[in-house]
């Protein structure tokens, strides 16, 4: 699947897919992904619908996505607050240059998704809106310090949300990330108790094992499946 370049703001997005769309797909992405995304995107036109996929490059990528600061869980790099900053860029600039150059249908339904901290970013950014339809989380930074509580203060405002997570992530010497399959589960619980059409897919392998992939079942879930 081909990648059609637009320039929105200063970011050059990648837009995969149709115009007159019945989902619009958004996905923050790192430079580290962008080499796997053609076949991201071909993984999720199996999906019988028809969709607009947006790959929206942040240049830091602890900074752009993070929802407050916290301290470097590795390396020396850590995490900034400037995700209301992205999602104001999404609300107001990404997503209604797509509905007027492609063109979308008004009820468009929105499925925000990432991988890693970007899918971290995707689950609190549906605590702050109840734009997206969806949220595709594919092994989603819930270990995030904080995380846990604030989704219990302000809960997601999402109709669906996919979640998994790689079967060897929390078997980790790191304190602070092994926390993350407790977590996973707990959020998954708590979502299913208060209705939320939720799922908790369990991958092979550790966290760099197949993130393409992974992030692309979980958009296709989140349009393809309903109880």
């Amino acid at each position: 699947m081909t990648a059609q370049t637009m320039l929105i703001g200063n970011r050059p997005c990648r837009i995969y897919g149709e115009a007159h769309a019945e989902y619009l797909l958004l996905q923050m992405t790192g430079k580290h992904e962008l080499q796997g995304m053609e076949s991201e995107a071909t993984t999720i036109a199996q999906s019988a619908h028809r969709f607009l996929f947006a790959a929206i490059p942040v240049e830091s990528w602890n900074d752009e996505l993070s929802p407050w600061e916290a301290p470097a869980v590795w390396g020396k790099e850590s995490f900034g607050c400037n995700a209301a900053d992205t999602l104001r860029f999404l609300t107001e600039q990404v997503i209604p240059t797509l509905k007027q150059q492609y063109p979308l249908p008004e009820n468009v339904k929105i499925i925000l998704g990432g991988y890693s901290l970007a899918g971290l970013f995707a689950l609190w950014a549906s605590t702050q809106t109840d734009l997206f339809y969806g949220v595709a989380a594919a092994s989603p930074s819930v270990w995030f310090p904080g995380w846990m509580e604030f989704e219990q203060q302000y809960p997601m405002q999402t109709q669906r949300v996919y979640l998994s997570l790689g079967d060897k992530e929390e078997c980790t010497k790191n304190t602070v990330m092994a926390v993350v399959g407790n977590n996973i589960r707990t959020l998954h619980s708590q979502l299913t108790a208060r209705g939320v059409d939720c799922t908790l897919k369990w991958n092979s392998g550790g966290h760099f094992k197949d993130a393409g992939l992974r992030t692309a079942k979980a958009f296709r879930w989140a349009m393809e499946e309903s109880r």
